[in-house]
């Protein structure tokens, strides 16, 4: 059986990464898509360690591994961050980043976001704007200690991305008010696998799993994913038949 740890980001829920999961899930694998602590309607983030989401990526990468013959972790915003820490301490075999946070705020695009959401305002649709009105509650609600949490989480992980040498797929939205296009490359260049790849959807915003590039993400991780196998399959098949 094939095993996927799908991480979600800060201040955020396991339905960030949900398309992905539930697709995945219905090829008959075993997708554990966990809560990370203080995060969730009924988290909170006041009291909460970085050290505590890595611990809980960690329990669940372990599990994963004993259950499973091949494990891959994909991880969203801050989670490809912890993401980039797993495949650099376990022998999972494949890594997917989606607007991993290596930086964070893209002050170009968030200006823009910004301007449209003053027009939205005058034209009285703010009110329906659900991007909008997330993400606001999370800047009025998330506790500065939280942040601080993240930075050094974001801070500490960078050191590992070197070791990280398994086949490696970054994706970044080019409309991503959030994490800049810097953060893809910065990623590109410091994991020092021999099989990495990088993709910009430009239509895409930070909720890349959930926007109008969705089914274009699924099938993009869903290759890279898959691809690898098969043609490893066909070379074990070779072989054995030589």
């Amino acid at each position: 059986m094939i095993g996927c740890l799908c991480l979600h980001g800060f201040t955020g829920e396991p339905w960030e990464v949900e398309p992905v999961a539930t697709h995945l899930q219905k090829q008959g694998w075993l997708v554990y898509t966990p809560t990370l602590p203080g995060h969730g309607p009924e988290g909170n983030l006041k009291d909460v360690t970085y050290k505590e989401w890595v611990y809980m990526a960690e329990v669940a990468t372990k599990e994963l591994l004993e259950r499973c013959e091949k494990v891959y972790v994909i991880g969203f915003s801050m989670g490809g961050m912890l993401a980039c820490y797993i495949a650099s301490k376990y022998p999972v075999s494949k890594l997917v980043l989606l607007s991993a946070a290596a930086y964070y705020l893209n002050p170009l695009q968030l200006l823009q976001d910004l301007k449209e959401a003053v027009r939205m305002r005058f034209r009285g649709e703010l009110k329906d704007d659900f991007t909008y009105n997330l993400y606001r509650k999370k800047v009025i609600e998330t506790p500065m200690a939280a942040v601080f949490q993240f930075m050094q989480a974001v801070k500490l992980i960078r050191p590992y991305l070197a070791k990280v040498k398994i086949p490696t797929l970054i994706i970044q939205g080019g409309k991503d008010g959030v994490v800049p296009k810097k953060s893809a490359e910065y990623l590109f260049d410091m994991i020092t696998s021999d099989e990495k790849e990088i993709r910009f959807l430009e239509k895409s915003n930070h909720m890349i799993c959930h926007g109008f590039e969705k089914d274009r993400l699924i099938d993009v991780i869903e290759n890279f994913l898959m691809e690898r196998n098969e043609s490893r399959e066909e070379d074990e098949h070779e072989s054995s038949s030589t």
